[in-house]
């Protein structure tokens, strides 16, 4: 996989971002709208997310909302955009978010959000979109 530099850019979009786009109760709906046009549009850059985003923003936005066309429109939302990238967790990345989990436990990062951490490391992604602010001062957050 190609790394861009210098004018090139990428962002990681978090589970609250796809949550609240494809939620129009969300708090965060018209947020995450405005973000994820600028994406799209190119603004970030490549777009990355991750199996374990795809599968925490299904189960929370089933879980939260109890509707399960939701939680089906943001898993088909994630798989058939063609700007967005799909990453998968290889052994390396699993062993480096258990060190990140253990390392960071003071901020008490969810283990999906190791794994988001030790990916943006590995593909050296720019910024990671996200309303969580469980990241800050770990990672570069657009919200």
């Amino acid at each position: 996989m190609k790394h861009y530099t210098g004018d090139h850019m990428s962002v990681f979009i978090d589970t609250n971002i796809f949550v609240a786009l494809r939620n129009a109760d969300d708090i965060n709906h018209e947020k995450a709208k405005k973000l994820m046009k600028k994406a799209l549009t190119g603004k970030f850059g490549v777009i990355y997310t991750s199996e374990y985003i795809f599968d925490e923003a299904v189960t929370v936005a089933l879980i939260t909302t109890k509707n399960i066309k939701i939680a089906i429109d943001i898993g088909n939302y994630i798989l058939s955009s063609p700007r967005i990238k799909l990453l998968f967790i290889d052994d390396e990345t699993f062993k480096k978010a258990w060190k990140i989990f253990q390392k960071y436990k003071e901020k008490r990062l969810s283990f999906t959000d190791c794994t988001t951490t030790a990916l943006i490391e590995k593909h050296k992604i720019d910024k990671l979109m996200s309303f969580d602010q469980h990241f800050n001062e770990i990672v570069q957050r657009i919200q």
